[in-house]
């Protein structure tokens, strides 16, 4: 590849990574969905302005793609101060955490991603600041080694994680504003296409922002991530805009049904169906029949499948529903010999 080829395919990075920016919202005004989350964040950061405190630490839990990073930097933007992005597995070690504590000025957003998966040692250390801003640090080694106490300005520690329910008592305890992501619904959805289709300067008509609303799992991310690949057939194709016909035929092709379901969710319940009668049966089990990690199952694919009432959890295992063998054209009572 020669320089100009190098040059040219910076600039297309650059260029791609420039409409990831703009397709995130920077104020709650903007930004599209979850009415409840928005309307209590408007009163805890007008009050918090007008008392001049940092706002209350903030815990965002909820399936992936939903905009908690999002939703972190609009908090930022709304309170007019700087955030500093991590996530749990990039903080190895206290002295990482003090570093990122360091560089935060009063009022300040640390954002933690994954914050679930934060280590035990550094968790602890969080306590302090979160509660008092303030860090116990141990300096030097041996006879030589003396704790100092570290203050900390004021600031706001904002978490995200999929998994709520492993986080320990003590850290979910210090966060003053817990918050449920839920699943979108299909006009908010729409609403996001066509948003993000202006960003992207590709057309798109009602009825395929639609259609592509239909099959995004409730997901924002995801229906950005189908619009890209529907623009492209429809470019590819000479379409002057994008239609319902584009996006089904796009879908098809990619294998995303007409609910959002993919290769794994239908490998998912047709393994529970034509091995385990309709279930139940137990997680690892059925991890180890389909090749995917449980906890890949856990997060990625089974809160959309239950939400949508394809999927059941029993004390033993997972059962799937009725609707589930409707969807895959399949006779419920007959396979489960009650015909």
């Amino acid at each position: 590849m020669d320089d100009d080829q190098v040059m040219s395919s910076r600039a297309s990075d650059e260029q791609e990574a420039s409409l990831e920016l703009s397709l995130r919202p920077h104020l709650l005004s903007e930004y599209i969905g979850q009415q409840k989350i928005k309307h209590e964040l408007s009163v805890y950061i007008k009050a918090a302005g007008e008392r001049q405190e940092a706002l209350d630490h903030v815990l965002l839990y909820g399936p992936p793609g939903l905009g908690k990073t999002t939703l972190a930097m609009v908090i930022a933007n709304e309170m007019h101060v700087h955030i500093k992005t991590t996530s749990g597995p990039a903080i190895e070690k206290p002295g990482d955490l003090v570093a990122l504590l360091n560089e935060l000025e009063p009022g300040d957003v640390l954002f933690i991603d994954e914050i679930h998966r934060l280590p035990k040692i550094v968790e602890e250390m969080l306590y302090s600041a979160m509660e008092d801003f303030f860090v116990d640090i141990v300096v030097g080694q041996g006879p030589t080694a003396h704790p100092i106490h570290f203050p900390l300005p004021p600031f706001t520690l904002i978490g995200a994680t999929t998994r709520a329910g492993v986080l320990s008592a003590p850290l979910r305890d210090r966060f003053g504003i817990v918050e449920h992501m839920d699943y979108y619904q299909t006009t908010e959805l729409e609403q996001i296409v066509k948003r993000s289709s202006r960003i992207f300067n590709a057309a798109i008509e009602p009825a395929g922002a639609h259609e592509l609303a239909l099959r995004s799992r409730g997901t924002p991310r995801i229906a950005n991530r189908l619009l890209k690949r529907v623009r492209d057939f429809a470019q590819v194709g000479g379409h002057e805009a994008i239609d319902q016909a584009i996006v089904a035929s796009a879908l098809d092709l990619l294998r995303v049904d007409s609910r959002g379901l993919d290769e794994v969710d239908n490998k998912l319940l047709m393994t529970i169906i034509n091995f385990y009668q309709g279930g139940p049966v137990g997680l690892n089990t059925l991890a180890a029949n389909i090749g995917e990690e449980a906890n890949t199952i856990a997060e990625m694919y089974e809160p959309y499948l239950l939400q949508i009432g394809f999927l059941n959890r029993t004390p033993r295992g997972r059962v799937a529903t009725p609707a589930a063998y409707e969807h895959l054209g399949l006779d419920y009572y007959e396979l489960r010999g009650e015909k």
